[in-house]
């Protein structure tokens, strides 16, 4: 005879089903009430929910309650800049510069732009924002003698590859990415208006010009609960 389901995951599924055809910011009941429905505990009925922000179904907003969450905006693996994805979900990017500094590189940076260890490189930490809202936080490394003052160049709506299309005559050609999933610090949650341990989508990425020349260098954390990454398949040659 098999196992029975934990009373949390058929709570979840009761719970999914009964907001899945609900519009977007459509509140759910409080949980002394759930809890009464499903002739369980608070705690069981809070697990469940928390699962479903988890996997960005439902949404927490501190003192106002729970509402049916928004679609997840969705990324296409390709080499385009996060300004025009986001423009291409209907959505208006932002962004707000946390750190622009010139720091030695480390030894994986260097690896990556094909530098000597220690070689100066700009680290460009931003804010990625959506209507705004927080998405994601993302750190950049440039060879900092290559881009001289790109700093000064970003502003709160200025696309990075625009920068260095129009202000160093450098178009991408070509690239490499990683993604896993890793669990928001409280810093990150912070940040991104999330909850501690929240997971994130962590995308490591390496590009190149028309030469082969190495350009960046990006670690990337997006949040689960609001990002997808999508991209065509084809068969084997």
């Amino acid at each position: 005879m098999a196992p029975r389901p934990p009373k949390a995951h058929l709570v979840k599924e009761a719970l999914l089903g009964a907001v899945r055809d609900r519009p977007p910011g459509a509140p759910v009941e409080p949980e002394r009430a759930l809890a009464e429905r499903f002739g369980v505990s608070r705690v069981t009925v809070r697990q469940a929910i928390q699962e479903l922000v988890f996997e960005g179904r439902l949404q927490r907003i501190r003192g106002r309650g729970t509402f049916v969450a928004r679609p997840k905006v969705s990324h296409p693996l390709r080499l385009t800049s996060y300004s025009t994805d986001i423009r291409e979900s209907g959505l208006r990017p932002s962004s707000r510069l946390l750190r622009a500094a010139v720091v030695a590189a480390s030894g994986e940076v260097a690896a990556a732009l094909a530098l000597a260890d220690g070689h100066p490189v700009y680290e460009l930490e931003r804010l990625r924002l959506a209507d705004g809202e927080p998405m994601a936080i993302e750190t950049m490394h440039l060879d900092a003698a290559r881009f001289a003052g790109i700093d000064g160049r970003l502003d709160e709506t200025a696309s990075a590859y625009d920068v260095l299309r129009d202000g160093y005559g450098v178009a991408l050609a070509g690239g490499e990415a990683a993604i896993e999933c890793v669990l928001a610090g409280p810093a990150e949650a912070a940040l991104l208006a999330c909850e501690p341990r929240a997971p994130l989508l962590r995308l490591t990425q390496r590009s190149w010009d028309g030469g082969g020349a190495p350009v960046e260098f990006v670690r990337s954390l997006y949040r689960g609960d609001r990002y997808r990454f999508a991209t065509a398949l084809a068969p084997p040659p």
